[in-house]
């Protein structure tokens, strides 16, 4: 029995056991149900070509990120770069975001998004997005970019989707940047959460995950699947036969999953979790690589495509974000489509359909960056199940409690799945971190039970904790 279990060895999972043992806290076991760790922060090499199960980049602005970050380049060598990214409609490309640069769109889109901001009616509580756009960016703006890319990106029926999920996310404009950007190009596009980011110069965000996975004295237990959790018992049991009993659980696979495996021991709190198991949506991703005899144009990181014609709603440049990411000479796609699946999205589904979707995206590709099929080198798809979290009305009212009935039975479930909403690469460290002062609490049953020297007394793993503490006073 381990005093505090950890499901899911991606960035969140990570950065849980990363900082439990920087509290000097070993009695916990990281489960992971793949064969290597990382979630979606992976990569695979083909030909000499690294593609990252879509774009991960790190932007972070917050001191206790960027000291994890500082401790893990040492060995991982980090790059820092401003974005360049754009969007392509009617046929012009033009810098993100659509907001603020207009110039060299056509005339009537130009004047129908100036129009529409200045003669938009306030709304102080909009209940839909498409609302919230109509509110904030105007009419305009909405038919033009916002509506038909959302609608895209989250293959959901829009008029259903809340505007919970922006925040940060959409930046704002106004009258005067509309005019400007309207007029000339804008100097800067240093705009938005992501404007810098952070990657690893080596190539291949697995890297992160590599470095953080070295910095841990317990590594990560893989081919563990959950299948069911008593939460009476608090007993884990996998599918591949082992049992695994906690004090306190975090638990980083989607919350759809986690609440489908809680036994059922008749509360009626249980009872509601497993019925709002069917309520929590999300779409899903096939990311389509290609690896490029040469370079393609334009040079930016990614372009994003709002218009029905194209089937995928982005295209990102990997060999841009770090040259080591392809052969010199080279380039590379990294091409998005999004679909959803009612049911649980756990294996891809629509094997014909998904495979038109595919080839079209692939032949658009062809015409925009003017490669042919002799120029490609290899061809890699990726599925992602779980995507971006659909922010309905139903999740909006009942999420947080959901998770407050789980942290009654000591269930903290965390990360971008795990608390069901959309954020990044830094809020997933920031939750591995922060989860561990209220886990803490609740595991530990006597003074300074989460000490090395206590922990090591009869621990199976005490030659992990050895070789850690060995490594911690070689360091100082």
């Amino acid at each position: 029995m381990a005093k505090v279990v950890i499901i899911g060895a991606g960035l969140t999972g990570l950065s849980a056991a990363y900082h439990l043992e920087k509290e000097g806290f070993f009695d916990y076991t990281l489960f992971e149900k793949e064969a290597i760790p990382g979630g979606l922060c992976r990569s695979v090499r083909k030909k000499g070509f690294t593609f990252d199960y879509t774009g991960h980049l790190l932007h972070s602005n917050n001191p206790t990120v960027l000291a994890l970050l500082e401790k893990l380049s040492t060995a991982m060598p980090l790059v820092h770069a401003e974005r360049h990214s754009h969007i392509y409609s009617y046929n012009t490309l033009t810098p993100y975001p659509y907001q603020q640069q207009l110039y060299g769109l056509p005339p009537h889109v130009i004047a129908d998004c100036i129009e529409g901001f200045v003669s938009r009616t306030k709304n102080p509580n909009p209940r839909s997005f498409t609302a919230w756009v109509n509110a904030h960016f105007g009419s305009g703006f909405g038919t033009h970019f916002f509506f038909p890319y959302q609608q895209k990106l989250f293959a959901y029926e829009l008029e259903k989707v809340t505007a919970s999920w922006t925040g940060r996310f959409v930046p704002s404009t106004s009258l005067r940047k509309l005019i400007t950007g309207a007029v000339s190009p804008l100097l800067s596009t240093n705009v938005g959460y992501n404007a810098q980011f952070i990657y690893p110069a080596a190539g291949g965000i697995d890297q992160l995950i590599a470095a953080l996975t070295r910095e841990l004295a317990l590594p990560p237990l893989t081919h563990h699947t959950v299948h069911e959790i008593d939460i009476a018992q608090k007993k884990i049991t996998f599918t591949n036969g082992k049992t695994e009993s906690y004090q306190t659980l975090i638990s980083t696979m989607p919350l759809n999953q986690l609440l489908a495996t809680i036994t059922n021991n008749g509360t009626p709190a249980i009872k509601r979790l497993k019925k709002a198991e069917h309520s929590l949506h999300c779409n899903s991703v096939i990311n389509v690589n290609l690896g490029i005899a040469r370079p393609v144009r334009p040079h930016t990181h990614w372009i994003y495509y709002p218009e029905k014609s194209y089937p995928f709603y982005r295209i990102g440049f990997p060999a841009l974000l770090a040259p080591s990411m392809a052969p010199a000479g080279h380039s590379s796609l990294s091409i998005e489509i999004s679909h959803y699946q009612s049911s649980h999205p756990t294996q891809p589904s629509g094997i014909n359909h998904n495979q038109e979707l595919i080839d079209s995206a692939v032949a658009h590709a062809k015409k925009l960056f003017q490669f042919t099929d002799d120029d490609i080198l290899t061809h890699t798809v990726l599925h992602l199940p779980y995507a971006y979290v659909i922010y309905d009305q139903w999740r909006d009212k009942n999420l947080e409690g959901l998770l407050a009935t789980l942290a009654q039975h000591d269930m903290y479930s965390i990360g971008r799945y795990g608390s069901w909403h959309y954020s990044s690469m830094q809020e997933a460290i920031l939750a591995g971190a922060q989860v561990i002062h209220k886990a803490l609490p609740s595991a530990q049953k006597q003074p300074h039970s989460y000490t090395p020297a206590v922990v090591l007394e009869n621990n199976p793993k005490k030659e992990s904790v050895l070789r850690y503490n060995k490594k911690q006073i070689s360091m100082q």
